[in-house]
């Protein structure tokens, strides 16, 4: 066939679908072609992150492990890093190797706002297949306005690749559970690539084995009542699922090499990644916690503050379609059921278990396209069309809904590049968070802070700058700050902070007040005042005199 009537056949094909897609459909589109765009426009904004240099370097132990056949095993020694798959770090070092003009980090960080993307493609997905074009598009926009996601789509290198892996893999259960006891093969196996990806990025994707199981349970229901009936649809249903579980188990060896090293060591992966501790301090409501001391509620209430109202809200309202007892939608009462468990979970065992946290929601951003979903659901389900005298019902939910997204989206711009800070007004935003709970962690004033600082520098004076160079302290890694000032030869890391000539820090955790100085740069959004740099010579020389 000629390459020519090839693309003809694609572009009709392309027409049809474009054609039957509903205008929720194309709005999605539009969506992803612009946060594409806007990726490309904003990634170099974006700090590293404290845990990126780890990452990255695990990626390369991974690497060499396989290149040496499997003798060196350096990468089973580093950090505890051994409990967690390094999938995203061996992709992102391929692709700093192939690209070697370009920043690694700012690799990294493209790759990881793609995941980023495909999860809210999957939020998309998922609402769709259960409630319509509309709650898919709802999802899609409430989670590309939900600052704690795009906020960390750039430098959260597990966790967002974890939950978009996480989120896609809930797609395609949800589409084989809608078959069983016959699934078609390419959702099975769609499922086993995403499961196994998830696997490789981190052990908590052995939750989504225990979702496969109940998805079965529930699909059960279609089976007559009598027990033997029931045995053999489960059994049925079992076997056409397990080789979605062999191609997860080869993709996560594959990423995760200790996995491999005793049958059982995903398991006590997952139960050692429970029980870690080092020590963190974090911050709650103005208390500071170890990490293994936090309260049971901790997690919980950091999802209510941090998450937009109106993902809370829909969410709420969509646990009434488990309420609602309506034949001709049994199977999106099914869906619903399983999705909020699947975003319940995971929660609900760290209030029983009491486990480690810190640092906010960060850990437990998988469930977040999940509660986009579920906030898709219950929005248009109050937008369906009812009696003229609850018509007022719906007009007002797709009032609130358009009103709500669009501020969200217009704060997250007026936060750039700090979405992540995002609080919601019940503690009164940032600002009411400001020194009371979880904020710069990542330290992500960096870019912007040494902005400041090269231009004060400059002002010295071109023969003083050029005569000596500054020391920097900075609350926060070195790789941050030297992966900004590189091309700055004046300015130089220092360990030393005492004898340091500037300090840059952020106000999480009051770090900005550990050292005394001249503030000569702030560095603030919303009016609240996140990062600070200071003049510390004066100080610097009085120590070293000192001394």
């Amino acid at each position: 066939m000629a390459p020519s009537t090839t693309i003809r056949g694609y572009g009709a094909r392309l027409r049809v679908r474009m054609t039957a897609a509903s205008p929720y459909d194309l709005a999605v589109a539009g969506l992803i072609a612009a946060l594409v765009v806007l990726v490309f426009a904003t990634y170099g904004a974006y700090a590293v992150s404290n845990d990126e240099p780890v990452q990255q370097h695990y990626g390369e132990l991974i690497i060499a492990y396989f290149r040496s056949g499997f003798t060196d095993t350096s990468l089973f020694h580093y950090v505890n890093l051994y409990l967690y798959g390094g999938l995203f770090d061996v992709v992102a070092t391929l692709f700093e190797r192939a690209l070697p003009f370009l920043d690694p980090y700012d690799v990294r960080h493209i790759l990881c706002a793609f995941t980023g993307i495909a999860g809210i493609g999957a939020a998309f997905a998922i609402a769709r297949l259960v409630a319509g074009a509309r709650a898919g598009a709802i999802a899609a926009f409430a989670l590309a306005a939900c600052g704690p996601w795009y906020g960390s789509m750039f430098n959260h290198t597990k966790d967002i690749p974890f939950g978009a892996a996480m989120a896609g893999a809930a797609y395609f259960l949800l589409r084989a559970m809608h078959d069983l006891p016959r699934p078609r093969r390419r959702h099975v196996m769609a499922f086993g690539v995403l499961l196994g990806a998830a696997l490789g990025i981190r052990v908590l994707g052995l939750l989504m084995v225990g979702y496969a199981g109940l998805a079965i349970l529930i699909a059960m229901r279609r089976a007559s009542e009598a027990p033997r009936d029931r045995l053999a649809f489960f059994a049925e249903s079992a076997v056409a699922v397990a080789p979605a579980f062999a191609v997860a188990y080869v993709l996560m060896i594959a990423a995760w090499p200790w996995s491999a090293l005793s049958p059982l060591n995903p398991v006590r992966g997952l139960i050692d990644f429970g029980e870690f501790h080092y020590h963190i301090d974090t911050l709650l409501a103005g208390h500071v916690y170890e990490m293994d001391q936090v309260p049971r509620w901790y997690v919980p209430f950091y999802l209510v503050i941090k998450l937009p109202l109106i993902v809370l809200a829909g969410a709420l309202v969509s646990l009434l379609c488990l309420a609602r007892h309506d034949k001709a939608r049994a199977w999106r009462r099914a869906d619903v059921g399983l999705i909020v468990f699947m975003a319940l979970f995971p929660v609900a065992c760290e209030v029983v278990d009491r486990g480690p946290a810190f640092t906010g929601m960060r850990h437990f951003l998988f469930v977040v396209p999940l509660f986009a979903v579920l906030a898709g659901i219950g929005l248009d389900w109050l937008m369906l069309p009812r009696d003229a005298s609850r018509r007022w019902i719906a007009y007002g939910a797709a009032a609130a809904v358009v009103v709500a997204i669009m501020s969200n989206a217009v704060l997250l711009v007026r936060l750039h590049p700090y979405q992540y800070l995002y609080y919601n007004p019940l503690i009164g935003g940032l600002e009411g968070a400001q020194r009371r709970f979880a904020t710069d962690y990542w330290v992500s004033i960096m870019p912007e802070a040494v902005d400041d600082l090269e231009g004060y520098v400059a002002k010295l004076g071109s023969a003083a700058a050029g005569a000596r160079r500054y020391t920097v302290a900075v609350c926060g890694e070195r790789a941050s700050f030297e992966d900004e000032a590189h091309d700055d030869p004046s300015l130089q890391w220092t360990e030393d902070w005492s004898s340091a000539d500037f300090f840059i820090a952020p106000t999480h955790m009051n770090c900005d007040r550990a050292l005394d100085g001249k503030v000569i740069a702030t560095i603030s959004r919303l009016g609240v005042m996140i990062g600070v740099v200071k003049d510390r010579r004066g100080l610097s020389r009085q120590a070293a005199h000192r001394n």
